[in-house]
């Protein structure tokens, strides 16, 4: 696709003495007002170059430049040049090249040879998948899917959190409360519910505290029945999670936990050591990060046990050294900005010169409506509860308003589970937000399913068009048949569609592609509101069916982008 501003940028540069043509590139804009023209160039940079007024700049340009044939119009309205480019030129151009390409639009070889870590999801095993995981899973996930269409190879990692002193605690409550025909029943319900009891328990009876120890002990010493009941508990888990996983349409390529790496701890404590940065204190060992402006780091316990920071430490290094990554991206919430700037630090520190390339990509929390979730409280809202009730509430409408669909159940999947999703990727991921049944399941106004229903309708389209019509669309078009206005603004969104991509990309941040994708389906609601599209005369119905086709590939890839479906009929 050819870059307008790059064309444009061309046309400029005899006219722009003393800027080459990349400054001439970034100088130009896309109003956000399209009375102002399809690009602008501000001429207050080049009056110091010039020597002239803002305004007799503009003038000289526009008038210099108004006769190029990729202009319809250019004028000058103070301190701007404003273009506005020829309709039809662009029109043949943008749906001319969706239509070569199909459901590779928009992607590119940016990352081409390169490694790309995203790390996200990252569930406590023997612990619920509750709707505060909703967030780490579904961002990283269509992180994942924008550096993947973006051509990086790209590696998901699902670090478990299957370690440390809480297995303790869930081994000596179900040793305590716990039977083993419940956990084979429902394995993630029993095991919070001896979790919980284990913490209530406790408060009357500390002892319990030092058993729970002396339990993760043995199990770091990896004592036989310790270990066998922590594998059992890990496995179950993850028929719990899978299933979940498998209605979200997530997979990973590891499943790597903290205890993968816990025989690989001890030789970053030697390094530290051995770089004279770990100093004891209390009987523990820290590394000061004072210059830093961060406070100490705790890397081993006074009883000589791990923690986190080490482990982190191990896993960054480990997959430095086992993949070789160009970024290591990490997806976990903003409550650990902390954690993540300390051991960042000290992999630097330790002389890892790619310890920068380490990249934590906060998220904003997820409270309830009454409170903060807590898992020791048992007080948490299961992910699988929220999917199956959006699918069901769903199913209802579907039958409610006699959608048109083959596969009732099918269909409800694809827009309940995209629904839950898409509200997740809406807004920008650094904001907190109040979980509410009310919003997820709201499906009026930018909504998933409102972009999904989009894309249906187009699809309806091309059906009514008859194969005949749509396959002449793709060999050929005359596009003086999308000229109109609201065909202009389609044409001009979906061309961004690669853009916007990028930008996501670069910012680690889905929602811009989630409010283009809205942005493109109300374009293309406004064309099909405004237009007859299956017009008698066949040139313009099959001008016109082209940019459907266009339209309904961007929505298509956009959707894909966020990790959700796009149902052919709504």
């Amino acid at each position: 696709m050819i870059s307008y501003k790059e064309k444009i940028a061309d046309i400029l540069d005899p006219q722009i003495e003393g800027l080459g043509k990349e400054e001439i590139v970034a100088m130009i804009e896309s109003p956000a007002d399209s009375k102002m023209g399809d690009y602008a160039l501000p001429c207050f940079k080049l009056a110091k170059i010039l020597r002239k007024a803002p305004p007799m700049i503009a003038k000289s340009i526009a008038e210099a430049i108004e006769g190029e044939a990729i202009f319809e119009k250019v004028e000058s309205v103070n301190a701007y040049v404003n273009m506005f480019v020829s309709k039809a030129e662009f029109a043949g151009a943008v749906v001319g090249d969706v239509l070569e390409k199909g459901d590779a639009y928009g992607r590119s070889d940016l990352g081409a040879g390169r490694k790309v870590i995203v790390e996200y999801s990252s569930p406590n095993i023997a612990k619920p998948f509750h709707i505060g995981h909703i967030r780490s899973t579904v961002i990283g996930n269509s992180i994942y899917k924008i550096y993947d269409f973006l051509g990086y190879d790209t590696i998901r990692i699902n670090h478990l959190g299957d370690y440390g002193t809480q297995f303790g605690k869930m081994i000596c409550a179900y040793r305590r409360w716990g039977n083993r025909e419940d956990v084979i029943k429902a394995p993630i319900k029993s095991l919070l519910s001896y979790y919980t009891k284990f913490h209530e328990e406790s408060e009357k009876d500390p002892r319990l505290e030092d058993e729970a120890r002396a339990i993760f002990t043995r199990l770091e010493h990896g004592e036989k029945e310790e270990m066998e009941l922590w594998q059992w508990f890990r496995d179950e888990s993850l028929k719990e999670f899978n299933r979940v996983y498998d209605m979200l349409g997530i997979t990973f390529d590891s499943y790597a936990g903290e205890s993968f790496y816990s025989d690989k701890m001890p030789r970053f404590v030697k390094e530290l050591e051995e770089k004279g940065l770990l100093e004891e204190d209390k009987g523990a060992n820290i590394v000061r990060l004072d210059e830093y402006d961060l406070p100490p780091a705790l890397i081993t316990k006074s009883d000589g046990s791990t923690l986190y920071i080490t482990r982190d430490i191990a896993a960054a290094v480990y997959r430095k050294e086992h993949y070789d990554f160009y970024k290591n991206i990490y997806v976990v919430a903003s409550q650990q900005n902390l954690h993540f700037q300390q051991w960042i630090q000290i992999v630097e520190l330790l002389g890892y010169d790619w310890a920068r390339d380490c990249v934590h990509i906060p998220f904003g929390l997820v409270s309830m409506e009454d409170g903060t979730m807590s898992t020791r409280e048992g007080r948490v809202i299961f992910l699988e509860d929220v999917l199956n009730r959006a699918v069901e509430q769903t199913k209802q409408i579907i039958r409610e308003k006699n959608v048109n669909t083959e596969n009732i159940e099918e269909t409800a999947k694809e827009v309940g589970i995209g629904a839950v999703v898409f509200n997740e990727l809406s807004n920008y991921r650094i904001k907190d937000y109040v979980f509410s049944w009310d919003n997820v399941l709201n499906f009026e106004g930018e909504t998933g399913p409102y972009v999904q229903y989009t894309h249906a309708r187009a699809c309806s389209i091309l059906r009514n068009a008859g194969e005949e019509i749509v396959a002449k669309a793709k060999a050929g078009f005359d596009a003086k048949y999308i000229t109109s206005e609201t065909a202009h603004t389609l044409s001009k969104l979906i061309y961004e569609f690669p853009d916007v991509i990028v930008e996501a990309g670069e910012k680690y941040e889905p929602s811009i592609v989630t409010r283009h994708v809205v942005d493109m389906a109300q374009a293309f609601n406004k064309f099909y509101h405004d237009e007859h599209i299956l017009v008698e005369d066949e040139a313009e119905k099959v001008a016109k069916v082209a940019l459907v086709i266009a339209a309904r590939t961007a929505i298509k890839n956009g959707l894909g982008l966020l990790g959700m479906k796009a149902p052919e009929k709504m």
